[in-house]
């Protein structure tokens, strides 16, 4: 498949959405974009095209697997190769993707092959020895050579994700093979034990080091919980399910700490994402607001910006965030910080996704540049209008228009609490 073909057949996908790439072909910003992502995607894709021209591909799996969601419960899994030998740890590890730009990041990416094969989520065990060939590798500690035989050559398609990472050409497997794995010692321990609860292996593996990306990759493809339980989960699912298990275990502790005795504002830009967030001295709420400029992923054609949130108070919330994953992975970064210091606070997360960030890379966007925020030395305020001063020299975005779309300021600013009574007695 030539260089040309494949920007073709993407430039013809990306016609269906809007005339204008097709015509434009990325050279002319018809879109209003910055760059092309569109491009972005054809120069990672040029650069292994002749490694994976081919119906039969080996390589070192990072290790990395994926589980679709289309047709559920009959789903497609399998291996993510890359034409490669060698460390390829790198290429599924999004914790140490910190400071690469998303032109690094879609090369890593779009030079792992997806192989495809169908099976029944909730009766895996019928699927043979490629679901446990599957299986082996999401447990895998260290990069493991897998070898796999495609039905006909992969291909490419233009696939925007904002909850998984992006990765390359896919095509239907007939065969897989891979080398002797060492898994990873937590999820080894609760691959076999068999009575343990899904949640409970989650927070175990967690608490005792295991990377969030394994623990997704082995929740993922039935490997936790009570064996009668067991079955395959989407990927996208996997990852929002263990933020959001992580998360509530971190909360049974810290929504019982003492709080914090001043606001604080921390702040963090990376891809194009400007964040900023506000730690209020008060029992555990909290809100994450999201601003999509125009010429971005998810308004590209819009003339305004875009804001949406979602929140919770000490309570909690029984629906889910339509704000989607990077919801569960925001609130869990925050309480990691809490139980860091034996904390409660509430939270406040602003978001400007600004024209620079051309494409989604994933929740874990989210999930590790909050965390990165939460390293860094916060500002500190004795007043809310201090800190709210501060997030107007941040942000381009002025404080009252956050407000409007705030569900936790607007009640800090409308409800009296007990502190109020206190004060003026």
């Amino acid at each position: 498949m030539t260089n040309t073909t494949f920007f073709e057949t993407m430039a013809e996908g990306a016609s269906k959405r809007s005339g204008r790439c097709i015509i434009c072909k990325g050279a002319r910003r018809l879109c209003g974009k910055d760059r092309c992502p569109l491009m972005i995607k054809f120069y990672s894709q040029s650069k292994s095209m002749n490694l994976i021209d081919a119906k039969d591909i080996e390589g070192c799996s990072p290790p990395a697997v994926f589980v679709g969601r289309f047709g559920y419960p009959k789903v497609e899994i399998g291996p993510l190769i890359p034409p490669e030998f060698g460390d390829t740890s790198l290429m599924d590890k999004p914790e140490f993707w910190i400071g690469k730009s998303i032109d690094e990041i879609v090369d890593l990416r779009f030079r792992l092959v997806r192989g495809k094969y169908r099976i029944d989520a909730r009766n895996f065990k019928a699927g043979g020895k490629i679901v446990d060939n599957v299986q082996e590798l999401a447990l895998t500690e260290k990069p493991l050579e897998v070898e796999a035989l495609f039905a006909q050559k992969p291909r490419g398609r233009v696939i925007l994700d904002d909850e998984v990472q992006p990765f390359g050409p896919s095509a239907r497997m007939e065969k897989m093979s891979i080398g002797n794995p060492k898994f990873e010692r937590n999820l080894e321990k609760s691959f076999y034990d068999i009575d343990m609860l899904a949640k409970d292996a989650v927070v175990t593996a967690y608490e005792n080091g295991t990377l969030i990306s394994e623990i997704q990759k082995a929740f993922a493809v039935g490997t936790m919980g009570v064996e009668k339980n067991r079955k395959f989960v989407p990927t996208r699912w996997s990852i929002t399910a263990v933020d959001d298990t992580i998360g509530k275990n971190l909360l049974r502790t810290t929504k019982y700490n003492n709080t914090i005795d001043e606001f604080r504002i921390y702040k963090w830009e990376q891809l194009d994402n400007r964040w900023c967030i506000l730690l209020l001295p008060c029992s555990w709420r909290y809100e994450l607001i999201e601003a999509w400029y125009p010429n971005t992923t998810w308004n590209p054609s819009g003339r305004d910006i875009e804001i949406i949130s979602d929140h919770e108070f000490y309570e909690g919330r029984t629906d889910y965030a339509h704000i989607g994953g990077c919801y569960y992975a925001a609130r869990m970064a925050v309480n990691e910080l809490l139980m860091r210091e034996n904390k409660q606070a509430g939270a406040v997360i602003f978001r400007e996704a600004h024209p620079g960030y051309v494409m989604p890379v994933g929740v874990w966007n989210v999930r590790e540049n909050v965390r990165a925020a939460l390293k860094t030395r916060p500002h500190k305020y004795d007043n809310i209008e201090a800190a709210l001063q501060h997030v107007d020299r941040v942000m381009d975005i002025p404080r009252k228009t956050w407000i409007a779309n705030s569900g936790i300021l607007r009640d800090w600013f409308t409800q009296r609490r007990l502190d109020d009574y206190v004060q003026s007695a």
